[in-house]
């Protein structure tokens, strides 16, 4: 199975055109052809917990620019990295270095149960300990001036020697945000809720653009895990194509696939905050990092090209408003599940989510 690719162009173009007209006129005005992506939308996301896009905004030489700059920065020495490091502020800004985060398959026993009743070849691969990836934190998008989550909305950190970093940073995670946004609006309108029903709650949102750096000189062995089986906490991820391959996800009938992000494409995902509100009816993808024979493939032609041998993904998560209170939404609001997904504040909910592994605050993925 090959998941589709959503042309964002069409549904942005019409959506300039009537930015200024009531949210209900919005509606309105979408042809039945918009209609019917928006549905698709929805329907994709409910079905596989991931969709890619094509964003006209957002350009293949943008996500180049971008996994360049992280390439340099993740070839330096480690004790360089170190300095960019915030524990004290539990990893949500700065560097997280190689060995911190830890998969949630290896700590939630009712996660155990459920992968080792899978069929054999659904299977995760196992890992051996935490994640052997390095992880840059970098806040994207106002933050609130009165907030009660203070961890969650830190001043970002700027590594010396990076003049161009902060227009980079921003430059792509605003880009990236932008996507979602757009993602969010049409999800709604499919899945028969106003327009701005994700996107309102979303304004202020902790985002955090974090890509990781993985060291395929000294980990590139086939079946290496870098990202171990998880979900991630946030709303919706996003992610610009890595230049090498090995995410797989699972579709919500259970199956394996591994993920191939075409060229000026970006791939969205499912976190548990859309899970939420929607009681159910959208379920936070579960996906993983892996070394495989394609990644190996790719680490030779990297090799014989004297290219970076570091895996870069361009991932970026963005959030519910930290002061927001996660509930069922509208129409959802009256599934027979609803009550397992109580009213909570957004914040709350993600402090919860990073308590269950080793280290309250790592990031925006578990």
């Amino acid at each position: 199975m090959e998941l589709p690719v959503i042309d964002l162009a069409p549904y942005l173009e019409v959506s300039s055109k009537s930015s200024g007209n009531c949210r209900d006129e919005e509606e309105e005005e979408l042809d039945p052809e918009l209609k019917t992506l928006c549905s698709e939308v929805s329907r994709t996301l409910r079905e596989t917990g991931a969709l890619l896009v094509k964003d006209p905004r957002c350009s293949a030489n943008d996500n180049d620019r971008f996994i360049d700059m992280m390439e340099n920065y993740f070839e330096r020495p480690q004790d360089f990295k170190r300095r960019q490091e915030r524990p004290h502020l539990h990893y949500q800004v700065g560097v997280t270095p190689e060995g911190v985060e830890v998969p949630r398959s290896l700590v939630d026993e009712e996660m155990h149960e459920k992968l080792r009743a899978m069929p054999k070849e659904s299977q995760p691969s196992t890992p051996s300990g935490p994640d052997p990836k390095w992880r840059y934190m970098w806040r994207v998008g106002p933050r609130p001036s009165n907030t009660r989550f203070q961890e969650l909305n830190a001043e970002p950190v700027i590594p010396e020697g990076f003049p161009e970093w902060k227009e980079t940073m921003d430059s792509w995670g605003y880009k990236m945000i932008s996507a979602i946004e757009a993602v969010a609006q049409m999800a709604a309108i499919g899945f028969g809720l106003p327009k701005d029903a994700f996107t309102s709650l979303m304004k202020q949102g902790p985002h955090l653009l974090a890509p990781t750096g993985s060291d395929l000189q000294r980990y590139g062995k086939e079946g290496t895990v870098f990202a171990g089986y998880h979900y991630d906490l946030n709303f919706l991820t996003i992610h610009g194509r890595s230049r090498y391959p090995g995410l797989n996800i699972w579709l919500r009938n259970g199956q394996k696939m591994e993920v191939k992000v075409p060229i000026g494409c970006l791939l969205i995902q499912t976190g548990k905050q859309i899970e939420w509100l929607t009681a159910g009816d959208c379920i936070a993808g579960m996906h993983e990092v892996v070394v495989t024979n394609r990644t190996l493939d790719a680490i030779n032609r990297a090799s014989q090209q004297n290219r970076s041998l570091w895996r870069v993904s361009s991932t970026l998560f963005a959030h519910i408003a930290s002061d927001a209170v996660l509930k069922p939404l509208g129409h959802f609001a009256e599934s027979p599940i609803a009550r397992n997904y109580p009213p909570i504040c957004a914040g709350e909910f993600v402090e919860q989510e990073l308590s269950v592994i080793n280290l309250k605050g790592s990031n925006g993925e578990l």
